[in-house]
């Protein structure tokens, strides 16, 4: 069967029909080096799509346990309340022998099955870290070109959690009375991340009003020697106290997610912009290492390059090949 025109998938998949849906987001997983092509056409297809342009991209993360499956769910079952779609991209660890995804967060989430405004698609992090999976910038992209609100919740497997910040506008850690995590998160710079906090199981109120506190102390001693604030220097990072299974505090954190995307919308495309530019030079690097950055003048040269090609219209797939030909060229090789 020949390949479908990707135009015309884009078309199905902006009017959010869950099988296009569905089918884009196979493409995308697909590693093979023939549907690169597929992939990078499609992408170019969703680039200009209007929900792309007005949506909003929320990444969930924090340490195992905290309950981010349960706040996630719960989350977009209260934003397709509000008359918003929601589309869902649940990071899973992944089996280290067949690669598969090993814990299957669908499994901890509940919605309705025959909602056309919910999209909810598992990504296995196939041995990647920084708690994303491969395909997840591009999932992003077509989830973000058919649903209104785009959640991507990270693995949660631990510090180094710090990728999601190149997909999301909104940045929620989210963490647990009592476990400790605050103190962890400060030592190792975490605390630059997150543009919302929150302490979820808030039912177990003693703790979660010290785990409050610890995070405000925190978060005053991060400002204090100029490690908070990375992402927007004018934002005072809001706390807010959610239980999941309970559906508390819920309003609260919607109404935060509200706030910090008001607040950053004259400079949403630069920040996107930051992230694609990320993802050029994070795929490049893969594909050729230090040597092809060296080769093409060095990381800042690469990132100069990458701005400026993307800024006049280029897609971030179709630039990455576009280096990978000049790395080529420059090794006096036949592209």
């Amino acid at each position: 069967m020949p390949p479908s025109d990707p135009n015309e998938d884009a078309q199905h998949v902006m009017s959010s029909d869950k099988a296009a849906v569905s089918r884009a987001l196979n493409l995308v997983e697909d590693r093979r080096l023939e549907s690169q092509a597929r992939v990078a056409a499609l992408l170019a297809a969703l680039k200009d799509a209007p929900k792309a342009a007005d949506g909003h991209r929320v990444g969930l993360t924090g340490p195992p346990g905290v309950g981010k499956s349960t706040l996630t769910s719960v989350l977009a079952r209260s934003v397709r309340r509000r008359g918003l779609t929601v589309g869902v991209v649940a990071v899973d660890p992944s089996s280290i022998r067949s690669g598969g995804s090993l814990l299957g967060d669908r499994a901890r989430m509940s919605f309705d099955p025959t909602d056309a405004g919910l999209f909810v698609r598992s990504l296995a992090t196939a041995g990647e870290v920084g708690g994303l999976a491969y395909a997840v910038n591009s999932a992003v992209r077509v989830l973000a070109a058919a649903y209104d609100m785009v959640v991507i919740e990270t693995t949660g497997v631990g510090q180094s959690e710090v990728d999601v910040v190149d997909v999301a506008d909104t940045v929620v850690l989210v963490i647990q009375p009592g476990s400790g995590d605050v103190l962890q998160f400060l030592k190792a710079g975490i605390m630059e991340i997150p543009d919302i906090l929150v302490v979820n199981k808030a039912d177990q109120e003693e703790l979660a009003r010290r785990a409050v506190a610890d995070l405000q102390g925190a978060i005053q001693t991060a400002q204090a020697v100029g490690a908070a604030g990375g992402q927007d220097a004018d934002w005072q990072t809001p706390i807010v106290a959610t239980s999941a299974t309970q559906g508390t505090g819920i309003d609260a954190l919607i109404a935060a997610l509200e706030q910090h995307r008001k607040h950053i919308q004259s400079s949403l495309a630069a920040r996107r912009r930051q992230g694609e530019v990320r993802w050029v030079l994070d795929l490049f690097s893969r594909k050729h290492g230090e040597h092809g950055v060296s080769t093409l003048g060095g990381p800042d040269r690469l990132e100069a390059l990458a701005k400026r090609e993307l800024d006049g219209g280029q897609t971030p797939l179709a630039l990455c090949e576009q280096l990978s030909r000049g790395y080529v060229a420059a090794l006096g090789k036949t592209p």
